[in-house]
């Protein structure tokens, strides 16, 4: 209870599953065009979204998203394999060009490298790619 209301509470092993489904769409090994992988994370998450709709689960769908678009980070990462690759990409978002040598030299791991990537793929660009916000689409079509 909640201000004398019942609320609806995703159950954890619904949200395991979701999580699973996300890391299946967002796997960097597939070999899908970024195209469909836009399409396939897109009606996934829709409808999970409109699934559970009733339930309470804001705060679940804030780190939800964080989590999904580091993941979506990590996917552009491994795409551009080559330093001069992540250099010419990374340089076309206007960072300085000391930040730029930084971070495509960056010998760190796939998942520390998308972490880094926060200041060049940031949720505007994201969102500019076609991926929807977790978040902001269950604002939109909560009930409560």
């Amino acid at each position: 209870m909640y201000k004398e209301e019942c609320r609806f509470k995703v159950h954890k092993k619904s949200v395991a599953k979701f999580k699973n489904k996300i890391r299946e769409l967002t796997k960097r090994n597939n070999g899908w065009s970024n195209q469909l992988r836009i399409k396939k994370f897109n009606e996934a998450m829709r409808g999970w979204i409109n699934y559970f709709k009733m339930a309470d689960m804001k705060n679940l769908m804030i780190e939800t998203d964080k989590w999904a678009r580091r993941k979506i980070r990590a996917v552009y990462w491994k795409q551009w394999k080559r330093i001069k690759t992540r250099y010419k990409m990374i340089s076309k978002y206007g960072i300085p060009k000391w930040e730029v040598h930084q971070m495509a030299c960056c010998r760190k791991g796939i998942w520390r490298a998308s972490l880094m990537l926060n200041s060049v793929l940031t949720v505007k660009e994201i969102a500019n790619l076609g991926y929807i916000s977790l978040a902001g689409y269950f604002m939109n079509v909560c009930v409560n």
